[in-house]
């Protein structure tokens, strides 16, 4: 059974930094497209940033230029560095993988538990 599990959340004061990690558990042969998620309280889910299998990225208008994706595909991670956290960026942060293949299992918008991430004024 493949999981993904992300680590790294806290609490930070506005102005700081976090790394986040989304690290896939199992027999894997691929993962395409990675995504970082954001939902604050009260709000609906939103896209963060995207990254491809050949490293492409994608991100929100609120985080360019403050918040950077990346993956090692050969341990099957994905990371969010973030800088220059905002209070508004308080919220439980989840990664997505569009679509795994396993060993003997095949999944689709496969989602992490979420680590919380919490920015102090």
């Amino acid at each position: 059974q493949v999981q993904l599990v992300e680590s790294g959340g806290g609490l930070v004061q506005a102005g700081g930094s976090l790394r986040l990690s989304c690290a896939a558990s199992g027999s894997i042969f691929s993962i395409n497209v990675m995504h970082w998620y954001r939902q604050a309280p009260g709000k609906q889910r939103e896209l963060v940033a995207g990254i491809s299998s050949d490293g492409g990225t994608n991100y929100a208008d609120s985080v360019k230029g403050r918040f950077f994706i990346s993956r090692d595909n050969a341990k099957n991670t994905v990371y969010l560095q973030m800088n220059s956290l905002k209070p508004e960026g308080t919220g439980v942060y989840y990664c997505k993988a569009d679509r795994v293949i396993g060993r003997s299992s095949y999944y689709l918008d496969l989602w992490g538990q979420g680590t919380q991430v919490t920015v102090s004024s």
